[in-house]
């Protein structure tokens, strides 16, 4: 079972600190704070055996080499037991040939998913455990996504996301709508009023400006 959680007066936000806890897991126990250092995506479910988390599981496993290419590593948790988990994972091997690489959190007692808002204080139940936090290598959360029951989340969105995040990270620059690696990024507006009342590129403006990573930037690591 989960060790006790320090609880706050509200859910974590963007820019919190990601709250730390440990717990055993299908591949022993962990703390958050052993993937301190590297990405983490920590994503939940309300219960094993469901359909929409199964295909998740069988997404998220067949682009773990993927995410572990992007130095992070993927984390699932539920409210289940952990003989359920192991039940679970074998029922995925064994009915879609895929075996789940990552480790799948216990939290019975709900702990963890109260610490991290999934689910009201009072909530009978788990159904609203259905979330995904980006947790960056300072333990800083830095992205939060959230589905229904009924709908799957989009691997590839979290895998552009996570790219997205380390780039504006490392290039001091911001990402456009459905931006994907090797795109045009936005470029830091130049504060200056020669800029703002000067000429202007076709298609922007001063404060507006996209264009290829700066060479400088290029060539840094994550």
């Amino acid at each position: 079972m989960s060790e006790s959680i320090p609880q706050h007066a509200g859910p974590p936000l963007l820019h919190d600190p990601a709250p730390d806890f440990r717990a055993r897991t299908t591949m022993g126990d962990r703390s958050l704070a052993d993937y301190r250092g590297g990405w983490l995506l920590l994503f939940s479910h309300p219960a094993d055996f469901t359909p929409v988390c199964t295909s998740e599981f069988i997404a998220f496993s067949r682009a773990a080499g993927r995410f572990e290419a992007l130095g992070c590593a993927l984390l699932a948790l539920s409210v289940d037991s952990l003989f359920s988990h192991f039940a679970w994972i074998r029922s995925i091997h064994a009915q879609f040939g895929v075996k789940v690489p990552f480790p799948i959190v216990e939290d019975p007692s709900m702990a963890i998913a109260r610490a991290y808002g999934m689910i009201a204080p009072q909530a009978p139940d788990a159904s609203m455990v259905r979330a995904a936090f980006v947790i960056d290598p300072a333990g800083t959360i830095r992205a939060i996504s959230w589905y229904p029951m009924t709908t799957g989340r989009n691997v590839e969105e979290l895998l552009r996301l996570l790219a997205a995040l380390q780039t504006t990270d490392a290039h001091d620059v911001s990402t456009p709508e459905g931006w994907q690696p090797g795109d045009d990024v936005i470029l830091p507006p130049e504060l200056t009023p020669e800029a703002a009342f000067g000429p202007q590129d076709q298609g922007g403006d001063w404060y507006f400006r996209t264009g290829p990573l700066p060479k400088k930037a290029r060539g840094r690591s994550r």
